[in-house]
């Protein structure tokens, strides 16, 4: 039998385990940590997994010690409630109090004793809520986005928080509904977080969708799966695009353990951004 053509030694480290993870860390617009600046606020996204580990174990106190250790001044959580039946909260709102000092923004939850809309909720201990919007998401599986504005003293934030759905398809009107809520209200910067469910930052990716208002390939940092994170399925895309000054996955051993997500954390320089892009836009206005 005749020998094959002896494998390219550089095709062969491409398709390595290694070189797939430097790939995804090297995008465009990932930014790394050393970009941050002090005074940024610390905005991040877990995926809890229901508070089931990837040792199948149901632990919402293991949960609550990552949430901890992230240290975030601003959460989006993904499947906070149980998905059938009554629905039911699954976190300990009391404890994350106590050791986080977070507390849930105020929503029409879809059972009395859930915590989220379609699971997504958003826990908060620096900024006012000043308005809260409850998206049903289209798609062939129950989807929901929390579209919430907080009040700090550099400027209103506009934090759109959002569990994309399983299909591309799903996932492509799903962007879009995400940008026509957007569009209905008044301009401001804007961060979108979340388990968006799609690695893909190129023509393929359903997320191209949200050109040019978000830019989805930047800051894809592996999040999935946590024990050896290689997909960018969770993201926090910002508009203007600059918002975002760096985005970074909490890796440490309790985090790779506890959900089948690592959770991310985007820093936010939001008093610059205002300064540049809209207070200069208001006083050429006032002088109109």
């Amino acid at each position: 039998m005749p020998r094959g053509r002896p494998l390219d030694r550089k095709q062969n480290a491409r398709i390595t385990p290694a070189a797939l993870l430097s790939a995804v860390r090297n995008r465009r617009g990932h930014r790394p940590a050393d970009s941050n600046r002090p005074g940024d606020t610390v905005i991040a996204s877990y995926n809890v997994h229901k508070c089931v580990g990837v040792d199948r174990r149901f632990d919402p106190e293991r949960t609550a010690e990552v949430i901890a250790e992230i240290g975030a001044d601003i959460i989006a959580i993904q499947e906070a409630d149980k998905r059938f039946g009554a629905r039911s909260g699954l976190l300990d709102l009391a404890v994350l109090e106590e050791a986080c000092g977070l507390v849930p923004v105020p929503i029409t939850a879809l059972s009395s004793t859930g915590h989220g809309w379609h699971g997504n909720m958003i826990m908060i201990r620096k900024g006012a809520v000043g308005g809260v919007r409850q998206l049903k998401l289209p798609g062939v599986e129950p989807r929901g986005a929390l579209v919430v504005t907080l009040d700090f003293p550099e400027g209103k934030l506009r934090l759109v928080a959002a569990h994309f759905g399983l299909l591309k398809r799903s996932r492509e009107q799903q962007a879009l509904a995400v940008l026509a809520s957007v569009a209905e209200e008044e301009d401001m910067p804007t961060l979108l977080v979340g388990d968006l469910n799609e690695w893909r930052v190129g023509r393929r990716s359903s997320l191209s969708r949200l050109h040019p208002v978000f830019d989805p390939a930047s800051g894809a940092v592996p999040s999935f799966p946590s024990r050896f994170p290689v997909l960018a399925l969770d993201r926090a895309l910002g508009h203007p695009h600059d918002l975002v000054t760096s985005v970074e996955a909490h890796d440490t051993p309790l985090a790779r353990v506890a959900s089948d997500h690592l959770p991310i954390k985007a820093h936010i320089d939001l008093g610059a951004v205002w300064r540049r892009a809209y207070d200069l836009t208001d006083r050429a206005s006032r002088a109109m």
